[in-house]
C-alpha cells in the first residue's frame, strides 16, 4: 500500500513539475496575460485543463510553483560554483558571476519571473525575502572574518539583488554575460571589501 502511495505522490510531483515548466514556457513566449490554462494545456499536451487545477486550485498558486521551480533551478545551477569558492569575496564573486551565468542559460526563466513581476501577481515574496537573508548572511560572515568592511547587510544584498535584476534583461537580449559579471564583481567588490 505504501508504495502505490509513493508513487502516486512522484506522479503527482511530476505532473506538477510538468505543469510549472510548461508556464515557465508560456509566460516567457506569449506574456502573462495570454498565459491561460489552455494555453499551458496546449503546451504541456494535456488534455483538460482539470489537469492543472487538480493540482493548482488559482492561477497565483500556479504562479508560486513556477516561482518556486525558477528558484530551485538557480539554486541548482548555482550551487557548485558556490561550493567550490573558498572565502567570502571568493563567494561573492561567485555568485554573481553563477547568477548572470544562470540569466544567460536559462532565458525563459528569466523572462516568466518578469512577467510575473510585471503584472503585480501577488508571488515570490518569500522566495525573494530568503534570497536576500543568504546573501545578507554572506555579508556578515565576510564582516565576521573581516573580508569585508562594516556596512548594511541587509541593504547591500538589496542592492545586488536589484542590480542583478536590472541587467537581466540586456543579457538576456544579448549583452556579454561573461563582461557583465565582471563590471557587477568589480563594482560589489569595490563597495564591500575591508581594504577598499
Amino acid at each position: 500500500m505504501e508504495i502505490a502511495g509513493t508513487r502516486r505522490a512522484a506522479a503527482s510531483e511530476a505532473r506538477k513539475a510538468q505543469i510549472a515548466s510548461a508556464t515557465i514556457a508560456v509566460l516567457a513566449e506569449r506574456g502573462y496575460a495570454e498565459t491561460t490554462f489552455e494555453a499551458i494545456c496546449a503546451h504541456a499536451g494535456l488534455s483538460s485543463k482539470r489537469l492543472i487545477t487538480y493540482h493548482f486550485s488559482s492561477k497565483d498558486q500556479l504562479l508560486e510553483a513556477v516561482v518556486r521551480q525558477v528558484v530551485a533551478d538557480a539554486a541548482a545551477f548555482m550551487r557548485p560554483a558556490l561550493e567550490a569558492a573558498e572565502g567570502a569575496r571568493a563567494q561573492l564573486a561567485a555568485f554573481i558571476r553563477a547568477n548572470i551565468a544562470f540569466i544567460a542559460a536559462h532565458p525563459a526563466h528569466v523572462r516568466a519571473v518578469q512577467q510575473i513581476a510585471h503584472n503585480q501577481a501577488p508571488v515570490g515574496g518569500d522566495e525573494q525575502d530568503a534570497a536576500t537573508a543568504r546573501l545578507a548572511a554572506l555579508f556578515a560572515d565576510g564582516q565576521r572574518t573581516g573580508a569585508f568592511r562594516e556596512f548594511d547587510g541587509p541593504i547591500m544584498a538589496t542592492a545586488l539583488r536589484a542590480a542583478i535584476d536590472a541587467v537581466a534583461d540586456r543579457v538576456v537580449n544579448g549583452l556579454d554575460p561573461g563582461r557583465c559579471a565582471d563590471e557587477l564583481v568589480e563594482l560589489f567588490d569595490r563597495a564591500t571589501r575591508a581594504d577598499g
